[in-house]
């Protein structure tokens, strides 16, 4: 019988500004959001009973992703940073750095979001 995934997950707020030159509405001109990113990892429980401690999950985002995108301007860093091109940024940025990613899900709104899940 196989036992049930165990995953975890933290969210990280960061603020950040771009613009889509191809974008035929507003989303042309600069703007801002209130981004929110879910990141979780799954695995098996280690001898203390984590899958991995929230704490170095908090360390290696912030100094991975956060520290780099949060009050920046999206534009300077992405050639198109679209919600869907960050999440897989992140994603890769996050499986090189050796988590075993679950799903990372990308807010750039308080009602719209980006997921990507392991496997798919």
């Amino acid at each position: 019988m196989v036992g049930p995934t165990t995953s975890v997950t933290c969210t990280f707020p960061f603020e950040a500004a771009h613009h889509l030159p191809w974008h035929s509405g507003k989303c042309r001109n600069p703007h801002g959001h209130s981004y929110r990113l879910e990141v979780t990892v799954s695995g098996p429980l280690d001898e203390h009973g984590v899958v991995l401690d929230f704490d170095v999950l908090h360390e290696v985002v912030n100094s991975l992703i956060i520290d780099a995108w949060d009050h920046h301007d999206l534009n300077d860093l992405f050639a198109n940073p679209t919600a869907e091109h960050l999440a897989h940024e992140a994603w890769r940025i996050l499986a090189a750095a050796g988590l075993d990613l679950g799903e990372i899900r990308l807010w750039e709104t308080a009602d719209s979001f980006v997921t990507l899940r392991a496997g798919s």
